[in-house]
């Protein structure tokens, strides 16, 4: 069966699959090391609270037959030890089939997750996890040659978050078609990393490499994807050199690593290491691939039809399973960057000349003297959100008041998802936060000061919550 298989990729489906697991372990650790301070019984945003209002349809999962936080840690813990697990090649070990069935319950385990994560698993690299996540399901084992159906969809996979990327720069912010957008991302993106600071304060003429760069890479080399090799072969190490540039440059969670990932499926790695024979292919796992690809096919008019639409749409999923998905990154930046500080006092009263001491956060800035720090692919959800925050006020609504009564409960939960707490004794009276505007320093600055940012106080954010003060709104 020679359209079917495809020996000569066998390298690069060992590397990709042992990869994906890499990712799927680090996403269950996250969930588990976070999940009770953002969506357990008595977080931010409860799971409890959101079955109550959500029907199995619309997000599917076990949780909806019991939830309980102990189930969840067992859900998050299983799914690292078997993530780990698949990592050390156990699912190359077992027959076929039981292969299949540890990356479907990989699978089955986040699509949980995510489902009941609400507004702390918005992100599109949650539903690019799972899209690829049930792709790989199909991508066999040791025991059968890669199936070139299975390549080809994660292909279109990569097609997908590339291709729609780009579409939604040109579309959208101007300064993406004038080259100019790169004059200000790298200090206003989310979360910056150690090289931010530098990567800003390269020259602008290199700003505007960037910028193009990023085009030819978004709009132009997708579509090799499906060249001849050795053609899909260099494609795809250009794009893998690209995300590797990001990695270096911010903290986006796992979504650069996973877009490597995703191009492994177009490197022919048989001039490096050969190809392996393999046995007759079982007809029920063809019959399987040729009906997963035809499902990929028919699911794909949506996010086809979103990405010639003049009002695409980002980081959008069709369906309650996350699959064929469309994706973008984006569309706009922002000029300045905000930053919510939190503040606490054990003052009784609170006057002109009360002492506020402020928390720090692990990854957003809050210290001008910080140097921010790297963390992807671990993904800091409440950092994340507090960028948004900082932007919309009303998008932080559902959560931020209670954010701010845990802290004056000096809640631990929520207290390990912060680098400093200023009362490690006993809790603040008062809470409170204000909104800065945040810079990156110039060089001269940075000689003078050691600082990394320069910040100024823009006014208060919301309410100061006092403790006792009742539950509010």
């Amino acid at each position: 069966m020679e359209w079917f298989e495809a020996p000569e990729y066998w390298l690069s489906r060992l590397v990709l699959q042992r990869a994906l697991a890499a990712i799927y372990l680090v996403a269950f650790v996250s969930a588990a090391l976070q999940f009770r301070a953002l969506i357990g019984e008595r977080g931010l945003t409860p799971v409890p609270d959101f079955l109550r209002r959500t029907p199995f349809r619309a997000s599917p999962g076990l949780f909806h037959l019991r939830y309980s936080d102990r189930l969840f840690a067992t859900v998050a813990w299983g799914g690292a030890a078997l993530s780990a697990a698949v990592l050390l090649g156990a699912a190359d070990r077992v027959p076929l089939f039981v292969s299949m069935l540890m990356w479907a319950l990989l699978w089955a385990l986040y699509l949980s997750i995510v489902n009941v994560g609400q507004t702390w698993y918005a992100f599109g690299w949650e539903s690019l996890l799972l899209e690829a996540g049930f792709l790989a399901i199909f991508l066999g084992n040791e025991d059968v040659a890669p199936p070139m159906l299975v390549l080809l969809l994660m292909r279109w996979l990569l097609f997908r978050v590339e291709f729609g990327a780009g579409l939604i720069k040109w579309r959208g912010d101007p300064c993406w078609r004038r080259l100019t957008c790169l004059y200000h991302h790298h200090e206003t993106q989310p979360m910056p990393g150690p090289l931010s600071w530098f990567f800003h304060h390269l020259p602008k003429p290199l700003h505007r490499v960037e910028a193009a760069a990023n085009h030819v890479t978004q709009l132009g080399l997708p579509f090799l994807l499906f060249a001849p090799q050795p053609v899909a072969t260099v494609a795809a190490l250009i794009m893998i050199v690209t995300q590797l540039w990001l990695v270096a440059s911010g903290n986006f969670s796992w979504l650069n690593w996973l877009t490597i990932v995703l191009a492994l499926s177009a490197v022919d790695g048989s001039p490096v290491a050969g190809t392996r024979e393999y046995g007759q292919v079982p007809p029920w796992f063809v019959a399987a691939v040729i009906g997963v690809s035809a499902l990929v096919a028919v699911l794909s008019w949506w996010p086809v039809r979103n990405l010639v639409s003049s009002r695409q749409e980002m980081n959008r999923s069709f369906n309650p399973l996350h699959l064929v998905n469309t994706y973008g990154a984006f569309g706009s930046v922002t000029r300045l960057r905000h930053e919510v500080v939190i503040e606490g006092t054990d003052e009784e009263h609170v006057t002109e000349e009360t002492r506020w001491r402020e928390y720090e956060f692990k990854g957003k800035p809050g210290d001008v003297r910080r140097l921010p720090r790297q963390y992807a692919p671990y993904h800091l959800r409440l950092d994340w959100l507090m960028w948004f925050a900082a932007l919309s006020p009303s998008y932080a609504a559902p959560w931020f008041t209670r954010l701010l009564r845990k802290l004056v409960e000096n809640d631990p939960d929520t207290l390990r998802l912060l680098r400093v707490n200023p009362f490690p004794v006993d809790p603040p009276r008062h809470v409170r936060a204000l909104l800065y505007r945040y810079r990156f320093t110039t060089r001269r600055e940075r000689r003078a000061t050691g600082a990394w940012w320069h910040r100024e106080p823009v006014g208060p954010y919301g309410q100061t919550v006092s403790r006792g003060a009742g539950e509010g709104p």
